[in-house]
């Protein structure tokens, strides 16, 4: 019994894992919106206390670290993350890209996803058109991406 158990954790370690290692965050908003123009997918913007938020952390652990979020992540969204530690460094270009986008989606808590389209006019101006948000969604990975695929098909 102690055997299957401990094959068991190390199987759903392993796969937690993999998830987590598959996926790209971005933090650069420049090069994400690049992407995102060049594959023609939204911006999955992810604002986030990583080092403090609770819900923040529950959410990464129930949705984001899942095979089926993967799987979903990588198929339809660019991945951004929005950060606001309070502990961890960050550089100070970083600091302001992510509180002139809080400012801009009027992100009030935490956590908070928006997707966005990105454009860009012929000087180079990128343009974000809000697509909706969503926060933490209780019921995992299946409920959450139902709900950001009807945010994403609108």
């Amino acid at each position: 019994m102690k055997n299957f158990l401990l094959i068991a954790f190390l199987t759903l370690t392993s796969l937690s894992m993999q998830a987590q290692e598959e996926l790209t965050w971005h933090t650069d908003m420049s090069a994400a919106t690049d992407i995102s123009i060049k594959e023609k997918k939204p911006l999955f913007l992810f604002f986030t206390g990583s080092d403090w938020c609770g819900w923040c952390i529950r959410l990464q652990k129930e949705v984001f670290k899942t095979p089926e979020f993967v799987k979903w992540a990588k198929d339809n969204v660019v991945l951004v993350e929005l950060d606001f530690p309070r502990k961890n460094n960050q550089t100070d270009a970083v600091k302001s890209q992510n509180a002139q986008l809080q400012q801009q989606l009027q992100v009030r808590g935490y956590p908070t996803v928006w997707f966005v389209s990105a454009t860009k006019t012929a000087e180079a101006k990128v343009n974000l058109t809000a697509l909706g948000s969503t926060g933490y969604v209780a019921g995992g990975p299946k409920v959450w991406i139902d709900g950001a695929n009807q945010i994403i098909k609108k």
